[in-house]
């Protein structure tokens, strides 16, 4: 993703360098079309940079939002590994350990079984029928958060649950809990508006026959018709390289 928005950087950066080209040739430079008019190039090249600005911004917020979710996320394989400790010590029944075990194993991406032994295929028993490994892990963060919300409403219903250590009550689950859902809320939003930017940004640089990258091809095309292709004019603008992503 680095290089691909590098790209644009470069289109856009190229296609000033372009106007100021087309700029020196002075009143030599007087196309008939008005989309290669060094007005409307430079209307084009603003909203370029004002696109990319929106992109840089809505990345910005994008990636806090993400920093954020994993801070809060990263501890809470061990902090339910000590939960259920915590239960394990306290005045619960056997089953209730085992049932919090389960819900935990979702929340740690562990397999409630071991994993199923390769199994030869027969070619004379259908494809839809010859057993397959179905991965355990729960361990995308709506599922972790879900999981999570199933392990303190179990542990809420244990009476004999009431650990000393504050960060491992529910309370402090149920504070911790909170916060995730938040946390992943703010990331799926601001994904959606970096990507809503980046699909008006690619709007403005690929869109075809308006777009910047095939405008520069016109004014390229003009250049060449005006100077000539040996010309030192046209070999100024032609060895401006704009890319396009690869669809």
């Amino acid at each position: 993703m680095a290089n691909l928005e590098t790209g644009h950087a470069k289109n856009v950066a190229n296609f000033e360098a372009l106007i100021s080209f087309c700029t020196g040739y002075g009143v030599s430079y007087n196309p008939s079309k008005t989309s290669i008019k060094l007005p409307t190039l430079t209307t084009l090249h603003i909203t370029a940079k004002d696109k990319m600005s929106v992109v840089k911004t809505a990345e910005s917020a994008w990636s806090d939002a993400v920093g954020v979710r994993e801070v809060l996320f990263k501890p809470l394989s061990k902090l339910t590994t000590r939960v259920l400790n915590a239960l394990a010590a306290s005045e619960v029944s056997v089953p209730s350990v085992d049932n919090a075990k389960t819900i935990a194993n979702k929340i740690q991406g562990k397999r409630a079984t071991p994993k199923n032994s390769p199994h030869p295929v027969d070619p004379a028993v259908p494809k839809e029928e010859t057993p397959q490994n179905i991965s355990a892990s729960q361990m995308g963060f709506d599922n972790r958060i879900d999981n999570l919300d199933k392990l303190i409403k179990h542990l809420t219903a244990q009476t004999g649950y009431v650990p000393n250590e504050t960060e491992l009550s529910t309370a402090a689950l149920t504070t911790l809990l909170a916060n995730m859902k938040v946390a992943n809320t703010a990331t799926i939003s601001t994904n959606t508006v970096l990507s809503n930017a980046r699909i008006e940004r690619d709007k403005v640089l690929y869109k075809p026959e308006t777009g910047l990258v095939d405008i520069v091809d016109d004014v390229k095309k003009y250049v060449k018709s005006l100077f000539g292709a040996s010309t030192p004019q046209y070999k100024q603008i032609s060895g401006l390289k704009f890319t396009r992503p690869r669809k």
